[in-house]
């Protein structure tokens, strides 16, 4: 506690106290919900814009005549709402928050004390992906209620977009805020991953809706096999193969994504 203001550096256990690795990316956590609950722009854009932006698509998707290939109004915007989750609740918002603390000297300070370094970042991090996760829960509530989407045919195909798409776009964070300078720069920063994934990875538009050579090379964008697996948790559709395709994917694009935070992510401010 300094000066009454909560820093993730200040959550620390008392002296002489035993800790583990659980209990120390807790307090971590308790400091940093703190913090981004005393954030309104984190909290617009990070709980504001996935929950508002889905359903501004509706008039889109009516458009797109989907029910000629197999698909639904409400099996497109469901995974897009979760998309869309993913992207700014998640993803942007620790770049966002990863920079801030960086450039605050917060991480440098972490290290010195008894967190590791993969604890430092997981420990920043969980807050948001609670978020996230509680997000992606409320938008399945909502589609299914508002826009008759059945209940999911293959659930585990579901959990295990969500789950990937979590690690995911957290650790896609990380090394973003590696290449960015201030709080103010990550919109710059973030918005390559987050065009790219809302064109070509089935947020803004299905997959299922483009020319097949294309959609084959597009699946191969990181985010693409976690909207193939919500969807077709959801409608049952996809085979073992395209299954087993598309958590191959997923998990490639996951542990690349954390090699590359071990290997680049800053502790230092950038000048």
């Amino acid at each position: 506690m300094n000066g009454g203001t909560v820093t993730p550096s200040s959550a620390g256990p008392a002296r002489g106290a035993v800790t583990t690795p659980v209990s120390r990316m807790a307090a971590l956590a308790r400091a940093e919900l703190t913090l981004l609950g005393r954030s309104k722009a984190t909290i617009i854009a990070a709980v504001l814009v996935p929950l508002g932006l889905p359903f501004s698509l509706r008039p889109v998707v009516d458009d797109m005549n989907v029910e000629d290939s197999g698909l639904s109004v409400g099996l497109v915007l469901l995974p897009a709402a979760i998309g869309f989750s993913l992207l700014f609740g998640v993803y942007s918002a620790l770049t966002g928050i990863y920079t801030a603390r960086r450039e605050e000297l917060v991480l440098k300070r972490l290290r010195t004390g008894e967190l590791g370094d993969a604890e430092v970042v997981a420990g920043s991090a969980l807050p948001v992906l609670a978020m996230g996760l509680v997000q992606c829960l409320v938008l399945s509530a909502g589609c299914t209620a508002f826009l008759d989407v059945p209940a999911p045919e293959a659930p585990h195909l579901a959990v295990l977009g969500v789950l990937l798409g979590l690690v995911m776009c957290a650790a896609l964070g990380a090394v973003t805020a590696s290449v960015t300078r201030t709080v103010e720069s990550a919109q710059v920063t973030t918005m390559p991953f987050v065009l790219v994934s809302m064109v070509g990875s089935g947020v803004a538009v299905p997959l299922e809706l483009l020319p097949d050579r294309v959609a084959s090379g597009l699946e191969l964008l990181p985010l693409s096999p976690v909207i193939t697996l919500v969807r077709g948790g959801w409608s049952g559709d996809l085979s073992a193969y395209e299954s087993l395709g598309a958590l191959a994917t997923a998990l490639a694009w996951s542990v690349l994504a954390v090699f590359a935070v071990q290997r680049w992510f800053r502790w230092e401010p950038r000048r």
